[in-house]
């Protein structure tokens, strides 16, 4: 089997969590896009890990990783990654690979992304890892791939700043280079799993652009970041939070008001309980109800095979849960996810109300043993985005994890619980 993981919010929808439980029966693990600005917390026998380049499967000791081609890879952060994995007894030698076609993150990107940020009159909120800039050049074809680590002539004409920083991984980056394309091809008969970075609505060109990220976060960057065709996949999974956050700027249609005190309570709850601060800046996420039009647009623009629930026992002691079930523009009833900035800034959400189960759920490993309440939250997100929840996370440990379908032996889809009256 082959299947690909990526976020169907804004990011940090807790795909390192998921990627990990279910790398547990894959035997290659693929991180397809993005840079150091991701962040992905993985909690693993009461340790917590923060990874930020090496693919989340890592933590299994017998499991291969793979950065690829769609990623922007800064050595630096690279090899300090694998140091910090080393010294709490994750070995990563020989089985820790980066596709030949990765681009490299040098250190004056890193000033140069700052820099372009600040000078934008409406600033994105990059991380100011230097990704923007190592697309940027990638597009301009001016880039470094780790394939051309060994071309004497391209290498000479780097400036002197940037061999230098170079030579300092250049022997290690080429003993870990690999031809994705044709090692997929040979392991194809192997279970594969492919991971994202970031979310659907950060997506370059299905996002809310230009508050994006530079690369392809959606289920299609799978494709380009594996060196494989659309047709190499067998399911798609899409993950997402009981809730919305979002960090940057950039529109966010169901963003809780600051100035209204039930609202703003509500969202201090959900960042501590939650723990809804950024892995990579440390930065408080903005939070909102769950928003199912934007929900709704990111299953059907990935094809979704399913959804996979995340933070549901976030809610467990609220009285009262609102999701946003369309959107409310200049007094017209919208329910597909505009692309205009201007319209989703406008955006009123129109929202339905859902009660409680006030009961901990961090311990329930079985769908039916969950709250009627909260399995009727559950079946209304899938009735209104027409795609089943296969998984629900109710917790950061990698048990407090209620499978609804095997992935790994796909066939019979999960069973529905009844729609709300």
């Amino acid at each position: 089997m082959k299947v690909v993981v990526i976020g169907a919010q804004w990011g940090d929808e807790g795909k390192g969590k998921i990627v990990d439980y279910l790398a547990g029966e894959a035997g290659i693990i693929l991180r397809f896009s993005g840079g150091a600005n991701a962040g992905h917390t993985i909690v693993a026998d009461g340790s917590e890990y923060a990874l930020h380049l090496v693919p989340s499967g890592a933590l299994y000791k017998d499991k291969r990783v793979i950065l690829g081609a769609g990623m922007v890879v800064d050595p630096a952060a690279l090899f300090n990654e694998i140091e910090l994995l080393s010294k709490r007894g994750v070995d990563t030698a020989g089985r820790l690979f980066i596709s030949d076609r990765a681009h490299l993150v040098l250190p004056r990107y890193i000033a140069a992304d700052k820099a372009r940020d600040a000078a934008r009159s409406m600033p994105i909120g990059t991380t100011g890892r230097g990704i923007g800039e190592a697309y940027r050049m990638k597009s301009e074809r001016g880039g470094v791939r780790a394939a051309d680590l060994d071309w004497a002539e391209m290498f000479d004409a780097l400036p002197r700043e940037d061999r230098d920083f170079l030579s300092l991984y250049r022997e290690h980056l080429l003993a870990m280079r690999l031809d994705v394309s044709a090692y997929l091809h040979e392991h194809r008969d192997e279970n594969i799993l492919f991971e994202g970075a970031q979310g659907t609505l950060l997506d370059l060109d299905l996002g809310t652009y230009p508050y994006v990220s530079s690369g392809m976060s959606g289920a299609a960057g799978a494709a380009f970041g594996g060196g494989v065709g659309p047709k190499f996949f067998d399911r798609i999974l899409g993950v997402c939070k009981a809730y919305s956050t979002r960090v940057g700027n950039g529109p966010f249609p169901t963003e809780f008001n600051a100035l209204d005190e039930k609202e703003d309570g509500l969202c201090r709850f959900i960042r501590e309980a939650g723990r809804e601060y950024g892995v990579t800046t440390g930065r408080p996420r903005r939070c909102g109800y769950l928003d199912l039009v934007a929900l709704r647009y990111a299953c059907r623009c990935n094809s979704l095979d399913s959804l996979v629930m995340t933070h549901l026992d976030v809610y467990d002691s609220a009285g009262e849960i609102k999701v946003c079930e369309g959107y409310d523009i200049d007094g017209v009833l919208v329910r597909d996810f505009p692309a205009s900035i201007t319209a989703l800034d406008r955006v009123r959400p129109v929202l339905r109300s859902f009660r409680g189960w006030n009961t901990d759920i961090s311990g329930i490993s079985d769908f039916d043993a969950l709250p009627e309440a909260a399995r009727d939250y559950i079946a209304f997100i899938e009735d209104y985005c027409e795609t089943p929840v296969s998984i629900v996370s109710v917790g950061c440990e990698r048990a407090q994890t209620i499978i609804r379908e095997d992935v790994w032996r796909a066939g019979c889809q999960p069973s529905r619980s009844s729609s709300p009256a």
